[in-house]
């Protein structure tokens, strides 16, 4: 483990051998996840701190749900019950989390690069960035190369099956998080990636952007799509004012059931979720055996469990307190 990173902020903290290390220790997790008591002692006396400044649903839950099974005792802070409402800076709330004795801060922000400030703000403490603004979402694209991973398998632990994948990533790119980090997961590990969607949408410019093509005509890659990928139009950043309406949007992006019946037989069709059925995905399709989008969600807890394993394991970010 001496090779992974002390945070996890960016998938550009992990190397190949890095996620191939996530991909193996998420394996042996999920294999506890089927268990009748789905419970080990890995990391129990540490205490993992989830700072959630944003809504969330799944994120959250699959957070404490993976350090609740490794036996870690877990903190959730709620800004809205929070010394935040009086005045508190983040800086300070960071700090007075830390001197309670945390081990890992799981963070959720709206502003992008806050997990990387509070990365230089701890000592002896894994930050863990669950999804800052527009800019990274690392365990998401990690569950999504787990799922694919686990549906179309390969040799080298899996990770051959990547090189030259051919992986569609469609809808509201420019202001997705969970774009960026698939896009630099997926190119990590060899993918042939391509971005859809309106011109609106995708990115002013794709430097930076380490993607094969970009396009605004779904119907013309399904064919020859091996993985695709649907992103939520991210309204609370303003996407709806991006696109003439959500019924056009549809009509262009949606994957709708004819659409479906055009991918390969057996193409995995991902979502981050929450999704909105009869927009980005039409219902009947969300529910098609090739949607792994109930996948992603298990795979979550364990993919997570690995990364808090690989940050805290053996050793890793003892505090002085623990001598």
């Amino acid at each position: 483990m001496s090779g992974f990173p002390t945070h996890l902020l960016s998938m550009d903290d992990l190397d190949v051998a890095a996620i191939g290390e996530v991909l193996r220790v998420a394996d042996s997790f999920a294999e506890v996840g089927r268990r009748a008591n789905p419970k080990v002692p890995t990391l129990r006396g540490r205490t993992v701190a989830t700072l959630f400044f944003e809504d969330s649903t799944r994120t959250r839950m699959s957070f404490e749900t993976a350090a609740k099974r490794m036996s870690a005792d877990v903190l959730s802070f709620a800004p809205g019950s929070s010394s935040v409402n009086k005045g508190e800076s983040l800086r300070d709330t960071v700090e007075t989390v830390q001197a309670i004795g945390m081990d890992a801060v799981i963070i959720r922000h709206a502003s992008s690069g806050v997990p990387a400030q509070v990365a230089r703000w701890v000592d002896h403490c894994a930050v863990i960035n669950a999804g800052d603004g527009c800019h990274q979402h690392p365990t998401q694209a990690l569950l999504d190369v787990f799922t694919v991973r686990q549906v179309l398998g390969g040799g080298d632990d899996g990770l051959a099956r990547f090189r030259g994948l051919r992986v569609t990533i469609v809808g509201d790119v420019r202001h997705s998080r969970v774009a960026r980090s698939q896009v630099a997961a997926y190119a990590a590990l060899g993918a042939e990636v391509t971005l859809v969607g309106p011109a609106t949408l995708l990115p002013p410019s794709l430097e930076g952007w380490p993607v094969a093509a970009a396009g605004h005509d779904l119907d013309a890659v399904l064919a020859t799509t091996e993985v695709l990928s649907l992103l939520r139009l991210q309204g609370e950043r303003g996407s709806g004012t991006f696109v003439p309406s959500l019924r056009e949007y549809t009509a262009s992006f949606g994957l709708t059931a004819r659409r479906a019946a055009r991918l390969a037989p057996g193409t995995p069709i991902l979502h981050p979720g929450p999704i909105v059925r009869g927009v980005e995905i039409a219902a009947e399709v969300a529910d098609l055996p090739a949607a792994r989008i109930t996948d992603q969600v298990r795979n979550g807890v364990a993919v997570r469990m690995a990364v808090l394993f690989l940050l805290l394991g053996q050793g890793r970010h003892d505090g002085a307190a623990r001598g």
